[in-house]
């Protein structure tokens, strides 16, 4: 393995960040030829368990080490690690002490297996570990081993809720090595953040990060020298240099790297302010009003795939005949038509305790991908106000962008970048292609137990809801814990209702009961525990096993519908089986479902429907391939969405960079 190094000439300014390359089309395909031939895997195979053997030869020079003792010698690492270049014996030498220093203060010795995860990482690399190989420990290696030679160090994950659990668990080992640690959370105000990211490590969420960049970017404006920044300062008063909120943008590791760099790569992040448009409530009322009298097909049309709506040329005219009897506003075309059409879009494709909760009398989106509740977002162009009026609720203030940034521009500038994943090799040409991450493959510490149960497919959702509730009654009667996965609120609360009727006792886990987590979770893997969870319990999760649980099979997962990533569905069913524990998932869906009608062949579910068997179960293998198949249009479409973002994204980059205007 080669020597490493963070220290990048090529620094911009006083706010350390990569500076993205303006490759050619020629360029750029010779990188894409050079990733599709670099197989760093294969080397690692031969170079690996020599690592391995450097770091456990240093073992008992730090072994039964006093707290003062563990502090010298971490000092002693922090000086070589300052003035070498990371030579492989340094790196050796330095993961040997925080293995011993986590085996000292958490009584968790890392496996082998970490070793390696923890030198990909390191390397820059994704490392796709097994769900429950305990990727969080695997992470403090080489956060460790940056914060020593002091770069600061971002730990990126999903949720908030995985950032201050994480934080706080691995907080002992931090502290034992003298390095300060912090934790980013939401709704926290300016000067708490910029004192938490002046950590030695910070851990944060993909989107708090995202945004505090953004912060700053608006802050710094067009690019300043260090020496103007400076002067700034000199000059006392109020100065950019101490508004700023991150120290620029180091090491980077993100965990769940593949929901994080792509599945959430499709939408570009905006911080909004109060627009200029006053629009008030009774034209909001006039647009639902007007919206309510066209005819679906005739009038407009609904693209179930990109989520949009489009006017017919016969509602277009329509609405212009209809502008005489409104006010001035409706006059203009471009105008009428944008409410109508975000009317439409709020009473079509935005549903309460799916795309959104009402708490406290105001609407809060849920995050599609965790489940989760983002309190301080709201939807941009007045669609967050057209759902206000929809659900009777009282008008925010109209937002409009102010900045914009995507994930791919803003993670490609981070000096270092590194991942860690379950579920990687379906996007390893993605990772490549967009943020130049090779990945790579690390074994199990222990062979997986996990088993498949037959999967159930059902015509309607109505039979596959009943078919569900009597497979958890069966594992109920066996008293083995269960984990039943859903995609929304509503569909986790539906069953709910279904199992209460079927005197089942159940815990619920959804954006309503993010509160209570942590206690849920604890149980959920005790006898004939009923969990019903919605994304939140798919990434991340570790649920222990009670008491002779593993003799009983284990945790049984039951994912309840299919998502449009089957990394995603994997995500869900990697809850059980961990670190060589039993356990069993099984799929139970409908042909109703979301993903079936979003983006399965319409001629194909109808005929699927219309064989089954009396009962309504259709077990055949014709149905298995078009599910997948169907996952395959949806994973398609999803990449091209991100690519045509990543196009438009470079072509605004290059025309801001003309104009000298930022984001």
């Amino acid at each position: 393995m080669s020597n490493l190094s963070l220290h990048y000439p090529s620094v911009l300014g006083a706010y350390p960040e990569r500076a993205l390359p303006h490759d050619g089309w020629c360029d750029k395909q010779l990188e894409k030829l050079v990733g599709a031939l670099h197989q760093p895997w294969k080397k690692r195979q031969a170079q690996s368990q020599g690592f391995i053997k450097a770091v456990n030869a240093h073992e008992a020079t730090y072994a039964n080490l006093t707290e003062k003792k563990i502090l010298e010698a971490a000092q002693v690492l922090k000086t070589e690690l300052h003035t070498h270049r990371w030579p492989e014996e340094l790196l050796a030498k330095t993961f040997a002490l925080v293995r011993q220093v986590a085996s000292t203060v958490l009584g968790q010795r890392h496996y082998d297996v970490q070793l390696i995860g923890g030198r990909v990482l390191l390397d820059g690399m994704v490392a796709e570990m097994e769900t429950g190989e305990g990727k969080t420990l695997t992470a403090t290696l080489p956060a460790c081993t940056a914060a020593l030679a002091g770069i600061p160090v971002h730990i990126i994950t999903v949720n908030d809720y995985l950032a201050k659990r994480d934080a706080e668990w691995m907080r002992p080992v931090f502290a034992a090595l003298g390095l300060t640690v912090g934790v980013i959370q939401g709704g926290m105000d300016p000067t708490t953040r910029r004192a938490i990211y002046a950590s030695d490590i910070s851990y944060c969420t993909n989107k708090e990060v995202a945004f505090d960049y953004l912060k700053d970017r608006i802050v710094l404006g067009q690019q300043p020298r260090r020496m103007q920044l400076q002067l700034e300062r000199l000059g006392g008063g109020d100065n950019r240099l101490d508004r700023l909120i991150l120290r620029g943008l180091h090491f980077g590791i993100v965990d769940e790297a593949d929901s994080v760099l792509i599945d959430e790569a499709r939408t570009p992040l905006i911080i909004s302010g109060p627009g200029k448009d006053k629009t008030e409530r009774k034209v909001y009322e006039e647009a639902f009003s007007l919206s309510g009298q066209l005819n679906p097909d005739t009038d407009f049309t609904i693209d179930p795939k990109t989520r949009t709506v489009k006017l017919t040329p016969s509602g277009s005219e329509w609405l212009k005949q209809c502008a005489g009897t409104y006010g001035k506003i409706w006059n203009s075309r471009l105008r009428r038509e944008e409410l109508v059409k975000q009317a439409l879009t709020a009473y079509h494709l935005f549903h309460r305790d799916q795309q959104y909760l009402i708490q406290e009398g105001k609407i809060k989106i849920v995050d599609e991908y965790t489940g989760r509740v983002m309190g301080d977002r709201s939807w941009e162009r007045g669609l967050h106000q057209m759902i206000e009026v929809k659900e009777g609720c009282e008008l925010g203030e109209r937002q409009d962008p102010l900045a914009r940034i995507t994930y791919q521009r803003f993670f490609r500038r981070y000096l270092r970048l590194a991942g860690m994943t379950g579920t990687a090799k379906e996007v390893v040409k993605e990772f490549w292609d967009v943020y130049r991450l090779p990945v790579v493959k690390v074994a199990t510490n222990k062979r997986v137990k996990r088993k498949a149960a037959l999967s159930l497919i059902y015509a309607s959702e109505e039979e596959k809801w009943d078919g569900i509730v009597q497979e958890i009654k069966q594992k109920f009667k066996e008293r083995r814990p269960v984990l039943v996965g859903t995609r929304s609120v509503a569909s986790s609360e539906h069953l709910g209702e279904l199992l209460a009727k079927a005197d089942i006792p159940y815990q619920l886990l959804n954006a309503r009961q993010d509160a209570e987590e942590a206690q849920i979770v604890a149980r959920a893997g005790e006898a004939a525990q009923v969990t019903v969870a919605t994304n939140m319990a798919g990434r991340g999760t570790d649920i222990r096993l009670g008491t002779d649980i593993d003799k009983r099979g284990g945790l049984h997962v039951i994912a309840t519908e299919c998502h449009e990533s089957p990394r995603i569905d994997r995500q869900l069913f990697g809850r059980c089986g961990r670190q060589g524990d039993p356990g069993s998932y099984q799929l139970i869906a409908s042909l109703q479902d979301e993903l079936m009608v979003r983006y399965g062949k319409g001629a194909w579910r109808w005929v699927l429907s219309h064989v089954m068997p009396n009962g309504g179960k259709m077990r055949a293998k014709v149905v298995q391939w078009y599910i997948a198949q169907t996952q395959r249009v949806a994973q398609r479409h999803h990449r091209v969405i991100r690519r045509d973002l990543q196009k438009s994204d470079e072509q605004l980059e290059t025309t801001l960079a003309f104009s000298g205007h930022l984001e």
